[in-house]
C-alpha cells in the first residue's frame, strides 16, 4: 500500500511544487512590467539597428564592438542635430501659437453665441470655454510642483540611458545570449528554434524601420502641405503628425486635430483646406505607402493585425497597441513552426470561388478529392 501511495505523493508534490513556480514567475512579471517592456523596446530598436552595424562593418573593416560605436556615434550626432535646428524652431512657432489663441477662442465665442438654437450656442459656447482653459497661461509653479517637473525629467533621461545601453549590449552579446539560452534545449530542436529566433528579430527590424520610413514621410509630406497652404507652426505641426503616425488606429486623427484647428484661426476655408489636404495624405500612404513599405515586413494577415491593436489597445491602452503587431508577428512565426505543415489540411468547398483556387498553392490542377496544404 504504501508503494502505491507514495508515488501518487511524490506527483503530488511536483504539481505543486510546479504550480507555485509558475504563479511565482508570473507575480514575478506583472511586478516586473515596466522593465520587461524596456528589454523589448530595446530589442526592437536593436533588430532595426542590426542590418545597419552589418552593413558598416562589411564595408569598414571594424570589429563588431567598434562599429556598434560607429552607429551609436552617428546617432547622437543626428539627434543632437534635430535639438538644435528642428527643436528651437519649432518651440517658437508653438510660443507663437499660443499666444494667437486669445483672439480666436474670443472671436469663436461671438460667432457661437450667434447661433441658433440657443441650445446650440450654449453647448459650442462650453466646448470653446474648455478648450480654452486648456490653452490658457499656466499660473507660476510652487515648489512641489518644481521638483515633480525635474523627477520627471531625470527618470525620462535615466530611462533613455538604460535604454540606449540595453540595445548596446544586446547587439554585443546577441550571439552568446543566443547560444546560451539555446542551451537548455535538446540538440534536435537547437536548429529550429534558432532559426525562429532569428526570424522573429528580422521581422522586428523591418517592422521598425517600416514605422521610420512611414513616419518620415508623413512628416515630409504634411510639412511641405502646410507649407504651402500658410498654415502658421508649419514645422511644429508636421513633427507632431510624424510621432502620431507611430500610433496605431487613432494616430492620423490625432495628427490632424492640431493642424485644422490651428488653421481655424486663419480662416475656415484654411481649416477645410489642410482636413481635405490631410485626408488626402492618408489615403495614399494606405493605398500606396503602407502597402509598399509593410508588405515585407510584418507579413502577417489584415485581420491578424487588426485583433491585436483591439487586444493591445484594451491591455494597454497606447503603449500596448504600439507593441501588439510586432508581438503578434512573433507569436505567428512561433505558431507557424508548431503547425503539422507536412499534414495537408482539406480545404473548405464553400471558400472555393473558382477551379483555379485549387491551383494557388503549387501551380497546378489538383486531382479531385485531394486536400492541398494550408501554406
Amino acid at each position: 500500500m504504501r508503494s502505491e501511495i507514495a508515488p501518487w505523493t511524490i506527483r503530488g508534490l511536483g504539481l505543486a511544487l510546479g504550480a507555485f513556480i509558475v504563479f511565482g514567475l508570473v507575480q514575478l512579471g506583472i511586478a516586473a512590467g515596466g522593465v520587461l517592456l524596456l528589454v523589448f523596446v530595446a530589442i526592437l530598436l536593436a533588430a532595426g539597428l542590426e542590418p545597419i552595424v552589418g552593413w558598416l562593418r562589411d564595408r569598414l573593416n571594424l570589429g563588431r564592438v567598434a562599429t556598434i560605436l560607429v552607429v551609436y556615434a552617428t546617432f547622437f550626432l543626428t539627434v543632437l542635430a534635430l535639438a538644435f535646428l528642428v527643436v528651437p524652431a519649432a518651440l517658437g512657432q508653438a510660443e507663437k501659437l499660443i499666444a494667437d489663441l486669445p483672439p480666436f477662442f474670443a472671436e469663436a465665442r461671438v460667432r457661437a453665441s450667434e447661433l441658433r438654437p440657443a441650445a446650440l450656442a450654449t453647448s459650442l459656447g462650453a466646448l470653446i470655454d474648455s478648450v480654452a482653459s486648456a490653452f490658457a497661461p499656466a499660473p507660476p509653479p510652487d515648489p512641489d510642483e518644481v521638483v515633480e517637473v525635474g523627477t520627471a525629467v531625470a527618470e525620462a533621461v535615466g530611462f533613455l540611458a538604460t535604454l540606449l545601453t540595453i540595445v548596446f549590449f544586446w547587439l554585443v552579446e546577441h550571439a552568446r545570449v543566443q547560444r546560451y539560452v539555446l542551451a537548455f534545449l535538446p540538440a534536435g530542436r537547437r536548429p529550429g528554434a534558432r532559426h525562429a529566433w532569428n526570424d522573429i528579430e528580422t521581422r522586428l527590424g523591418l517592422w521598425v524601420r517600416g514605422q521610420l520610413i512611414l513616419m518620415g514621410a508623413i512628416g515630409v509630406s504634411t510639412g511641405i502641405a502646410y507649407a504651402l497652404l500658410g498654415v502658421p507652426g508649419a514645422l511644429l505641426l508636421a513633427v507632431i503628425a510624424a510621432l502620431t503616425e507611430a500610433i496605431p488606429i487613432i494616430g492620423p486623427l490625432l495628427g490632424a486635430v492640431p493642424a485644422i484647428l490651428v488653421s481655424a484661426t486663419v480662416s475656415p476655408e484654411l481649416a477645410l483646406a489642410v482636413a481635405a489636404v490631410y485626408l488626402v495624405l492618408q489615403l495614399i500612404e494606405g493605398s500606396v505607402l503602407v502597402p509598399l513599405v509593410m508588405r515585407n515586413t510584418i507579413g502577417i494577415s489584415p485581420l491578424l493585425v487588426l485583433v491585436s491593436l483591439l487586444i493591445g489597445a484594451t491591455v494597454g491602452g497606447i503603449v500596448g497597441a504600439f507593441l501588439a503587431v510586432p508581438v503578434a508577428a512573433s507569436l505567428e512565426i512561433v505558431l507557424s513552426r508548431l503547425q503539422a505543415r507536412t499534414s495537408p489540411v482539406a480545404q473548405d468547398p464553400a471558400a472555393v470561388e473558382s477551379a483555379d483556387d485549387k491551383t494557388a498553392d503549387y501551380g497546378r490542377a489538383l486531382p479531385d478529392g485531394a486536400n492541398a496544404p494550408v501554406d
